[in-house]
């Protein structure tokens, strides 16, 4: 077993995210893992990502407030509880158009596993 306590957990830096704390909670730097990380990203008033696509498919779960998740082609605010999945190499971008901050789960294949 790994186990990962929130406050001490890694945090991270991806490029073009702005007003954003990202932390691991499962592997990479979190620990071992066979197939899969799980992250949390807290997104201030105003914090974005740039559009943008991934060749790895992305599960978010808000966890806490709201965001706007944006494709090419579409945009839907998802809530508390909420999810989406992205496929692999569709492009988002994700924004945070509240006053409070929102906090969501990303799951995503590791990348050097596929």
């Amino acid at each position: 077993m790994n186990v990962t306590r929130f406050n001490e957990a890694p945090e991270y830096h991806p490029a073009h995210h702005y007003q954003m704390r990202c932390v691991r909670l499962q592997g990479y730097e979190a620990g071992p893992a066979d197939t899969l990380w799980i992250g949390v990203s807290t997104i201030e008033p105003g914090g974005h990502t740039s559009l943008s696509a991934s060749p790895l498919e992305k599960h978010y779960v808000v966890l806490e407030g709201e965001i706007v998740v944006c494709t090419e082609d579409h945009e839907t605010t998802l809530h508390r509880y909420d999810s989406c999945r992205l496929a692999p190499g569709e492009a988002r971008a994700l924004r945070n158009d509240s006053a409070e901050p929102a906090m969501i789960l990303l799951a995503m294949p590791l990348a050097d596993r596929i």
